[in-house]
């Protein structure tokens, strides 16, 4: 990723400490040719392995994702297999409440090198990962019959993070985020938070910042294991990240870095994160509160140097450069058709309206050509292959347009159940 003055020299060496998880119930190995990657699964109802865990065997289990244009250095997705769980659905009169609708995680992604050196972008894609309390969506006591305090909807994770200055720091965030989310989600529960909505929004932005916090000082050398320990990437290394969560009643974004979140409702096009450049206002004002100073230089920069105001890693940069996340969430409606989550690579070349009705017009293709999709593939992966058309897709217009960046794109199919549009 070109995110640092290409007039700086930036060391990109490092060794990665392995991680053990001591418990091999809560782990998935995934395959690889040149490494296995053991991503954390906990559920809510089990305390969470706190740290993922490099592993030297051979698994069957592999990742579903398109192939780079050099695929020795691909970043391998976390992808877990999803639980298979029976949800309640509660009807009154024949309304069914958004809270019970079916969330089925039906995703494609698609990340390729392009034109760059190296590639840095990573991703995880995590069905049902946790299951969050409804009381953590409504401040309503009760939802048609069902206590809010007892009730848990089953939701999906998916991440996209863009490394700049080598690829360690991204591909840290794709082995950490979601294993820290979780262990924010638990304390939240054990407080059991708020009642108002303000207390919602409060304790979703309480564990995202607490989960980035977390993961940047691990990177930096802090908070690994008693005692100093050496830091995991250099301090002229970083990423974005950008995380949602998706349940049945909600999606859940949180920002750090100029990656990007976008969602498509019907024709309509809803931006569920902000970008953070340093000349975007706020940001520009804080950082020059920080005694710090945006300089154009190819392009508006930190010190001149790094073209994002937050960002994992990072440690040259601050306090000017922070490791703090925004965060969004959004009602579900039912006209909402998909969610893109995206590195720069493609929104550098694309806007938010044309990436959209892009990836909507390529999943409708898909299915008018196929029908509906299966529940799931033969190996009970919820992959989807009209979220995958629509994520390759907007990576090879991505290149087609001139992106010279790396292009990560994950498309999530918002529709659970849609209608066969074949021909017969």
């Amino acid at each position: 990723m070109e995110e640092m003055s290409p007039v700086i020299a930036l060391p990109s060496i490092m060794v990665r400490k392995s991680l053990v998880c001591d418990d091999p119930r809560k782990i998935t190995c995934i395959k690889s040719d040149a490494m296995a990657v053991v991503a954390a699964t906990p559920l809510c109802t089990h305390v969470p392995c706190d740290m993922p865990a490099m592993c030297s065997t051979n698994c069957l289990k592999s990742a579903s994702h398109s192939l780079s244009m050099y695929e020795s250095n691909m970043i391998l997705p976390s992808v877990v297999e999803p639980v298979i769980r029976e949800s309640r659905v509660v009807e009154r009169g024949g309304y069914r409440s958004v809270f019970f609708m079916d969330c089925v995680a039906r995703w494609g992604c698609s990340s390729i090198c392009g034109e760059a050196k190296e590639m840095e972008d990573s991703y995880a894609a995590m069905p049902q990962f946790y299951d969050i309390p409804l009381w953590m969506l409504t401040s309503q006591p009760c939802v048609d019959g069902v206590d809010a305090s007892s009730y848990r909807l089953p939701a999906h994770f998916f991440g996209v993070y863009d490394g700049h200055g080598g690829a360690k720091v991204a591909n840290y965030c794709h082995d950490r985020i979601h294993a820290a989310l979780v262990k924010e989600l638990n304390n939240v529960n054990k407080g059991l938070g708020g009642t108002s909505e303000v207390d919602i929004k409060k304790q979703w932005e309480r564990a995202f910042i607490d989960c980035f916090q977390r993961v940047d000082d691990e990177v930096g050398g802090k908070a690994i294991h008693e005692g100093p320990s050496e830091p995991l990437a250099p301090d002229t290394m970083g990423s974005t990240a950008v995380v949602a969560v998706v349940c049945s009643s909600h999606i859940i974004v949180a920002n750090c870095g100029d990656s990007r979140v976008v969602l498509c409702r019907g024709k309509q096009v809803v931006p569920l994160s902000s970008d953070h450049k340093p000349n975007r206002e706020d940001e520009q004002a804080r950082i020059e509160a920080e005694g710090g100073t945006v300089i154009n230089w190819q392009g508006f920069r930190v010190s001149g140097i790094l073209a994002m105001s937050r960002s994992i890693g990072d440690g040259y940069f601050k306090p000017y450069v922070i490791p703090v996340p925004e965060v969004t969430i959004t009602p579900r409606a039912k006209e909402d058709e998909c969610l893109i989550l995206a590195s720069d690579g493609l929104w550098d070349v694309m806007s938010n309206e044309e990436a959209s009705e892009l990836a909507r017009k390529r999943i409708l293709l898909w299915h008018k050509k196929n029908g509906t999709t299966p529940s799931s593939d033969q190996n009970g992966e919820f992959t989807d292959p009209a979220a995958q058309a629509a994520a390759d897709f907007l990576a090879k217009v991505a290149l087609q347009k001139g992106s010279k960046d790396n292009v990560t794109v994950i498309v999530v199919d918002l529709k659970s159940k849609r209608k066969s549009m074949s021909k017969t």
